[in-house]
């Protein structure tokens, strides 16, 4: 078993999850019980996850310098290999900042860095401080154009620090950068797959013949737990659709189809666009937004409750990306509150069923593909509980609601166009309450600025912007400025996760 410390990382739980994904166990533990935990499950290995703190932050979380005695390999990752070094006698500045994409050259392929098919790959960084010297022991082994020791080892010690996250999908190598500290923890691999019997049994067994409402949308998440959750309990499944006129355009049609064809459940649909657009107005913080729109989905849910006082629990499509954004773990950060996480008031009478909160995106397509949901529901693209609603910057209207729906219908078509649209992760209009001069008609227009984001990723904990031709994107550009009203111009987003989230609010 490899013990990893969560400091907090977006993306720790991410560790443990390729590490099973190659077969080994892991275990995680907060970083003020890590030495009483370590002693106790006698791990093969420690990684000492990343983290949102500096390490010279006060009441920064931590580690007794006594977990480097233990005899066994451990690995440092961005926050954790800072504070091996600061613990182990280094120094750590905040000279040099790295988010998104890096170069890493190798200069010394030995230890986790050993048997790498090229000398210089690509990397996810996202720092602000830097180990500037080096702990005793330690020799580099790897760096990039502006970090001296983007990967070092004191091999000796079987103690290893890289300023990168090897977890994230996007970087070159990651997995077996992680295979190779597995095999130096002599760690014997147990292949496992997702099994989705085993979900649908423990949905049976948590709700126990007992009715559960369902919110449903359409999506991916959603429909997979719904199936689930059909699979599992039958007649008991009361899925719900709230119309909140915040959805795609033909999302009501989409989720009817499902529930008549697939699930076979008595759909319920509430229309509620005018509570939502009326709870929404003169809002403009993003992080109210979310919640504002979380309470009023489980108002509506505890209203439709009361319409079957026998159900005991509301089922979601909660996936771990959404929980750790929202503050998931003890020493994270709060990214944005998701309305299925955030949002949720203290007093809700009915109990949580979320049988996908332990999966990442691409895991959940898998889980609903061998489940047997048809390919083009497991991927379709995704679309979040508060919709539109966090694709326009600023207040909420009638108006600027209809501009986005279809700005992002022409995105949607000419990606359909061009055979895109399936091989991207998701594409979507954003209205940027940013205002810019044009020309329209030989007059001075002065109109809101639209963006377009397209990205590719597996997990949404990293991705990359879509490479979309100029050709497709000249014809959405010129398609929105003359279709939708009172638009000025339009932007592609061309930045990756990290820095940037998915969406922009």
């Amino acid at each position: 078993m490899i013990l990893i410390v969560d400091f907090g990382s977006q993306t720790a739980h991410l560790i443990g999850r390729r590490l099973r994904q190659i077969g080994t166990t892991v275990e995680y533990v907060h970083p003020e019980d890590a030495i009483e935990e370590a002693k106790k499950l006698k791990p093969n290995g420690i990684i000492l996850s990343g983290g949102p703190s500096s390490v010279y932050d006060k009441g920064a979380p931590t580690v007794s310098k006594e977990i480097f005695k233990l005899g066994v390999p451990i690995l440092g990752i961005c926050y954790g290999w800072q504070l091996m070094a600061k613990l182990l006698g280094g120094n750590i500045k905040n000279t040099t900042k790295e988010y998104g994409p890096e170069k890493v050259t190798i200069e010394k392929p030995l230890g986790i860095l050993g048997k790498l098919p090229k000398k210089q790959f690509t990397v996810i960084v996202s720092h602000g401080d830097t180990v500037v010297t080096l702990p005793e022991g330690f020799r580099k082994t790897a760096s990039t154009k502006t970090v001296a020791f983007t990967a070092v080892q004191n091999i000796e010690k079987h103690l290893y620090g890289v300023q990168f996250h090897p977890e994230a999908h996007h970087t070159e190598y990651g997995l077996t950068i992680l295979q190779n500290f597995a095999a130096i923890c002599k760690e014997i691999y147990k292949p496992i797959s997702l099994d989705p019997e085993k979900i649908i049994n423990d949905i049976a067994e948590t709700a126990a013949n007992q009715k559960v409402i369902c919110a449903v949308s359409g999506g991916v998440d959603s429909t997979v737990a719904a199936f689930l959750i059909g699979k599992a309990i039958g007649k008991n499944l009361i899925p719900v659709y709230v119309e909140s006129g915040l959805m795609r355009q033909g999302t009501d049609e989409r989720v009817k189809e499902i529930f008549s064809k697939l699930v076979r459940a008595d759909l319920v649909i509430i229309d509620a666009r005018k509570r939502f657009l009326n709870k929404l107005k003169g809002i403009t913080d993003s992080e109210q937004k979310r919640k504002i729109i979380g309470r009023l989905y489980v108002e509506i849910f505890q209203e439709i409750a009361l319409q079957h006082p026998e159900a005991k629990f509301l089922g979601q499509g909660t996936i771990y990306s959404d929980v750790i954004e929202s503050k998931g773990s003890k020493h994270a950060s709060r990214i944005k509150s998701h309305h299925n996480v955030g949002g949720l008031p203290k007093d809700m009478h009915l109990k949580l069923l979320e049988p996908l909160r332990n999966f990442y995106k691409d895991e959940v397509r898998e889980i609903g593909r061998l489940a047997g949901l048809p390919e083009e529901i497991v991927m379709q693209q995704p679309w979040p509980g508060p919709g539109n609603a966090i694709n326009i910057m600023g207040e909420v209207t009638e108006k600027r609601l209809a501009q986005v729906k279809q700005a992002d219908e022409i995105v949607v078509e000419e990606m359909k166009k061009a055979d895109l649209y399936n091989k991207v992760f998701e594409c979507f209009a954003v209205m940027t309450d940013a205002y810019s001069t044009a020309v329209k008609g030989d007059e001075r227009f002065y109109g809101e600025v639209v963006a377009i984001r397209s990205i590719d990723t597996a997990d949404l904990m990293t991705a990359e912007w879509s490479r979309i031709p100029h050709e497709i994107l000249a014809r959405m550009s010129s398609r929105i400025v003359n279709e939708v009203p009172e638009i000025s111009r339009v932007v592609y987003d061309i930045t990756t996760k990290p820095p940037a989230t998915v969406r922009w609010e």
